[in-house]
């Protein structure tokens, strides 16, 4: 009796050890999948990095409800950075030195991605930004861990004069703000104007926070300018519409895809009417015919997006959007190795995002074209495609 009592304890020792064994392979089996968020979701840029933000978590949630990826449920540890450099790099280095971080989406501004992506290159960790720069993925080869989602700047500029020189616009005054993405706008358009016979024949700066523009509007007032070409995100640009209708403009205002998007024409009012600008075709995706493979990716968007947060969708949340959902197919067929995610984001083939059909390469890391963007006018305050 007492020798079967001590193979019954033996047995359900080992029977219980069996168990917290079985147990912790079950949980490395379904362990989470770690990714980080670096978005301006407070501070001037708020307008980019809520919606990004948003959009990040509704996907998430929408994955983890139906099992996660292989078994794993994702999970997000997202940051704020106010539209700060430093506090971006600094929730990069966290999330960078945190092991079980498989890649960074984000950050939502061009300054703060290119300070994170320092980071991130250096800790061999996926980047994909949210940010419009082309520098940001370019050249490639310098950028070996980084991906972008975001149109680029040389996209948009190439939009805009196939526009201008279709329509016989061949004088240009340009209008930029002095942040990074304006300075990286100006580049495109000073270097692009003359391979398109184009003439840029004046040039203005404001800043982000100014509140009038009449100054630089009387002096392009004076050019012979055809149309006037903004270059710039926020509040701002919709002053300039405001300003250009106060002064009496009757030649065109183009603004850059930084106004393309439902705030811009309730911040410019009944200025918005009449401009044009290159867009995504989220913007306009219900006048899109039902064979572009790109509509059914922005109605599904849209309409989720609208159900869950009461609020139109943007192109800029479509930006962390499609990050995301390129990023789930990465892991699905690479699991929690960072390297074969690399890897696998890199070799990304006829993708159909919002913002686009992505076709990564080891020589381009953003993989659009410039017919990811349409050109649009603002007519009775909505998008209408016009080319």
């Amino acid at each position: 009796m007492k020798i079967k009592a001590i193979l019954g304890g033996l047995i359900l020792a080992l029977a219980g050890l069996g168990l917290i064994f079985s147990g912790c392979g079950d949980a490395k089996k379904t362990e989470p999948y770690l990714v980080g968020g670096i978005f301006s979701i407070s501070g001037p840029a708020s307008y980019l990095g809520e919606p990004e933000r948003n959009s990040l978590e509704m996907v998430v949630e929408g994955v983890n409800a139906k099992g996660g990826i292989n078994g794993h449920p994702l999970k997000l540890a997202i940051y704020d950075d106010e539209g700060d450099v430093t506090k971006a790099r600094l929730h990069a280095t966290k999330l960078a030195q945190d092991k079980n971080c498989l890649a960074i989406i984000g950050p939502s501004i061009t300054p703060a991605s290119m300070t994170v992506l320092e980071v991130t290159q250096k800790a061999k960790l996926p980047l994909i930004s949210c940010a419009a720069a082309a520098g940001i993925t370019a050249p490639a080869k310098d950028r070996f861990w980084t991906f972008k989602t975001a149109q680029t700047d040389e996209m948009a500029v190439a939009r805009i004069f196939q526009y201008c020189k279709k329509h016989a616009i061949t004088k240009v005054a340009i209008l930029t703000v002095s942040s990074a993405f304006g300075v990286a706008g100006k580049d495109q358009l000073l270097a692009q104007a003359p391979k398109n016979g184009i003439e840029v024949v004046g040039q203005e700066v404001f800043a982000d926070k100014d509140t009038d523009m009449t100054p630089q509007l009387t002096k392009i007032r004076s050019l012979p300018a055809q149309a006037v070409i903004c270059w710039g995100v926020g509040p701002a640009p919709a002053l300039v519409a405001k300003n250009m209708k106060q002064l009496g403009f009757t030649i065109p205002l183009i603004q850059s895809h930084g106004a393309a998007s439902k705030k811009f024409i309730e911040l410019a009012g009944d200025a918005a009417d009449g401009i044009i600008m290159p867009a995504g075709k989220l913007v306009i995706w219900p006048q899109l015919p039902d064979t572009d493979p790109q509509k059914a990716v922005c109605k599904e968007y849209s309409e989720k997006y609208q159900a869950k947060f009461k609020v139109p969708e943007s192109s800029f949340g479509g930006y962390a959007y499609d990050a995301i959902r390129m990023l789930n197919q990465a892991l699905t067929k690479a699991g929690n190795n960072r390297d074969k995610i690399r890897a696998e984001l890199e070799g990304l083939k006829n993708f159909v995002g919002v913002s686009g059909i992505f076709n990564m390469s080891p020589e381009d890391h953003n993989g659009l074209s410039p017919a990811a963007f349409v050109m649009v006018k603002i007519d009775k305050g909505g998008f209408q495609l016009i080319d």
